[in-house]
Formats: C-alpha cells, sequence, structure tokens
C-alpha cells in the first residue's frame, strides 16, 4: 500500500525562545560535562560570545562556533526551505523506511526524552556520536558493576589520586581545580601507565609522580588486580612491574581514599571494556581494607545525559533498537546489542535505511562511514549546513538551539550524580531538539494511523 502524504505540520510558537540579555553570572558551560557552573558570560553586540574572567581553552573555542548571527534556515538537498516544508520530508523520507538509525544524539534530557517515543514509533536504533567509549563502560558495569566515586567526594576525601593512562587536562582543561582547587588538604597523585599531566606540576600542596609509564595495560592490571588481592609480589616473574605495584598497593591501604581516575575514549580498543572491568575489579578489592571509588571522564556532547534517559526510559542503555508497534511476529519490542547497533558498523554493513544525526552542542560532521545514498535528516548546529556536501539521497536539514546557549536546558554532570540546569546566554529564534522531535512525533503518528486499514 503507498504511504499517504504527510499532513501539514503546524510549528505553532512553541518553540523556546531565551530572553534578551546582556550575558550571564553563574552560567553553566554545555561544552564540557564538569559543567563548571562560576562562568559569567558576556554577549557582544555583533552577536559572539565570550567568557573573559574563565581561562578555559575548550570554552573558549567552543563559543566561536556561536560568532554572529547565523541564519537559522533549514533546506532539503541543499536548498533552502521554510520549518514546514523540511519536516513533511522528514515524514516522507521516515515513512519509507523499515530501520533507521538515530545517531550523534547530541542533545539534552528533554531532546532525547521528546526522540525516543518518535524513534519507537520508527523502529529506529539509538547510538551516540560518543557511543563506543559508553559501549566500553556499559559493558563493564553490567558484567560486574562498579564502585564509583564523584567530584564532590573526591574533593571532599581522597587523600590519594591514581590517575591511569589519561591526562585528565587535556580535554577538562578545569578538572584539578574543579575537584581539589581551593582546598588545603594535602594529597598524593600518581600516574600509571602514562607520563604525568603537565597541569599537575601548577597544583597546591599535591606531590606527583609517574610510574610504569610504557607498561603493557592489559599486563600493568593483571598483575596490579593480583597484587590488591593478596598475591605474593615475588611469585611474579616481571620483578620491576610487581615491585613498582607492590608498593601502589601499600600506598593505597595507607590512604584515607583513594580514587581511581579514568578516561574510556583514551584506553585502547577494541577491548576498552576489558581494561575498563580490571579496574573497576582493583577498586573493589581496595574496598576491603580501606575507602575508594573510581570517576570515569567521558560523556561529552550530552553522552552521558542520554545514556541516562534511555535507560530509565528502556531499561537498556545506549545502542538499543527500540521496534515499532507494527514488528513482525515474535520481534522483540527493545534490542540491545553494543557490538551490532554500533554507528560505524550499521553504516559501514548498510544494516540502516536512514540517519537522523542530532549534534545539537557543535557542528558535528555526519559519519565518515555513511554512504551517498542513504538519506539523512540532520537536527544540527546552524554552522553544520554548510558542511554538509551535496549528496545523491535526500538530504534534509532543520537547524536547532543549543543547551545553555539559544536554551535552557538539564544535563547529567561527568559523575552521573548531579543534573545541572542550564540557563540561556543569548536571545534566539531557533526551535529546540525535543520540540522538532515533538512535532516529527505527532506528524508520523498521525500519518500512520491515516494509512491504516479502517
Amino acid at each position: 500500500m503507498p504511504h499517504s502524504p504527510a499532513p501539514t505540520l503546524n510549528t505553532g510558537t512553541q518553540a523556546i525562545r531565551s530572553p534578551a540579555t546582556p550575558g550571564v553570572h553563574d552560567w553553566t558551560c554545555p561544552f564540557c560535562p564538569l559543567l563548571c557552573d562560576d562562568i559569567t558570560t558576556i554577549v557582544h553586540d555583533d552577536g559572539t560570545l565570550s567568557a573573559p574572567d574563565t581561562h578555559c581553552p575548550r570554552l573558549t573555542q567552543a563559543l566561536t562556533w556561536f560568532a554572529g548571527n547565523l541564519p537559522p534556515t533549514p533546506s532539503i538537498d541543499n536548498t533552502d526551505t521554510d520549518l514546514d516544508s523540511a519536516l513533511t520530508r522528514v515524514i516522507d523520507i521516515l515513512q519509507g523506511t523499515r530501520r533507521p538509525l538515530f545517531g550523534g544524539l547530541a542533545t539534552d534530557v528533554a531532546g532525547v526524552r521528546a526522540l525516543y517515543p518518535f524513534a519507537a514509533d520508527c523502529g529506529a536504533i539509538l547510538d551516540h556520536l560518543h557511543g563506543d567509549a559508553m559501549a566500553a563502560s556499559n559493558a563493564a558495569l553490567q558484567d560486574r558493576g562498579a564502585f564509583l566515586t564523584t567530584l564532590s567526594e573526591i574533593r571532599a576525601r581522597a587523600d590519594l589520586l591514581i590517575v591511569f593512562r589519561s591526562t585528565p587536562s587535556a580535554k577538562y582543561p578545569r578538572f584539578y581545580e574543579r575537584v581539589l582547587g581551593g582546598t588545603d588538604q594535602p594529597r598524593k597523585l600518581i600516574f600509571v601507565g602514562c607520563d604525568p599531566d603537565p597541569a599537575a606540576d601548577n597544583l597546591q600542596n599535591i606531590s606527583s609522580q609517574c610510574v610504569l609509564k610504557d607498561a603493557d595495560p592489559f599486563d600493568l592490571l593483571a598483575i596490579w588486580s593480583a597484587l590488591m588481592e593478596g598475591r605474593d609480589a615475588a611469585s611474579f616473574s616481571d620483578t620491576t612491574t610487581s615491585q613498582t605495584l607492590a608498593s601502589l598497593v601499600d600506598r593505597v591501604n595507607a590512604a584515607r581514599y583513594t580514587a581511581v581516575i579514568y578516561e574510556p575514549a583514551a584506553l585502547p580498543g577494541p577491548h576498552a571494556a576489558l581494561l575498563i572491568e580490571a579496574l573497576n575489579r582493583i577498586v573493589k578489592a581496595m574496598n576491603w581494607t580501606t575507602r575508594a571509588g573510581a570517576l570515569a571522564l567521558g560523556g561529552d556532547d550530552g553522552a552521558l545525559t542520554v545514556n541516562q534517559a534511555v535507560t530509565w526510559l528502556s531499561g537498556f542503555p545506549l545502542r538499543t533498537r527500540v521496534s515499532m508497534s507494527t514488528r513482525l511476529h515474535g520481534e522483540p519490542p527493545l534490542d540491545h546489542d553494543a557490538t551490532r547497533y554500533a554507528t560505524s558498523r550499521l553504516l559501514k554493513t548498510r544494516e540502516v535505511d536512514a540517519l537522523l544525526w542530532v549534534s545539537a552542542y557543535q557542528p558535528e560532521p555526519l559519519p565518515q562511514a555513511l554512504s551517498d545514498d542513504i538519506p539523512v535528516i540532520v537536527l544540527g548546529h546552524p554552522a553544520l549546513k554548510n558542511r554538509i556536501s551535496k549528496r545523491t539521497a535526500p538530504t534534509v536539514f532543520i537547524p536547532v538551539a543549543t543547551p545553555g546557549i539559544d536554551t535552557g536546558g538539564h544535563v547529567f554532570r561527568i559523575d552521573g550524580s548531579v543534573v545541572a540546569s542550564l540557563t540561556a546566554t543569548r536571545k534566539s529564534e531557533l526551535p529546540t531538539v525535543a520540540f522538532i522531535a515533538e512535532r516529527l512525533h505527532e506528524a508520523f503518528a498521525t500519518s500512520a494511523n491515516a494509512g491504516s486499514p479502517t
């Protein structure tokens, strides 16, 4: 049966619009999962933004994406159009699909909550821009659980910080400031399996060192785990590694509270989940005799927010297919598979027939594995419009608001323990991801009902 035409959509005046303001004090930055909330922003006459009192290169770079007032014009196949026409074309594309992928998903809580029921009606697969790192963390947590800590607990309790194969300040410039700044408690900072973080040299009341920077991470964690569980260091053939780690175990046992810090995205693949599982096992062993917790550095571009929301809504984390109500007999309503439903794999093997790409925080380009003949719908930062080359397949672009810049919102902090409220810092006419998703869902359901036999 041919698809019934999609109805004309009424966008109305429901798009969230930010209040005009010369700037915002105690503004929460949305461009890093640390969610630093002590920033003052300034909106200049030409529409550009700055945060002159905050020395964070990541924020400075992010604000360049909002230089001037980009025209918020939707497009269909690189031709400008109005929002109603763009939304109608999206419905027309999705009506003809059986297995779309909702990827990127760089949005906030409201955005993913609106996208989820829409994905369910479309039978879509959900994955994030940083899905590989999230999948590794999810797999380790699912298999063995974990002792997790928070930024506040590290700040208040930790006297020993162990950083495994990571340089926190490279990706999160204010990490040490947020967890250790302004305190006078003496602390020890040990970098294991990596070079020391240069930013650690500027910390007050901190003594730092680096051990086994060139060691194989799998061998290192295997020996460290065995030692934490009581094995004698003399039983290992690699005496240098075992003795160094035995000394580390002694330091852990003498500490009041140990924080083990790592970055899933920086761990070597494709078996990063095994390393995270080993770290979780080590932290569990630490808790037999003292207090300890692990902190994973990640969740950028709303990854942690979306993973938390999808898990809450479905019972499964990201990389889950939420099947449509008209699924085949015997097909499960939910199917989670962290390997099978990875964005790069799905696109390379052509297992999806459309991509809805969400990139509200920055102009994140489309995946390299995307074939030219797969239809694409982009809900993205306005600057992304000019970065989408002309394609053979239908391509719809709809500019959307950035949470924390053009609109308010809510996002999870890096430790998953706090949901921060975002405040718009400038006036904007851009619709939110949630607004667009709700209108699409409503129109898609109406079209499906219109096409159903009576």
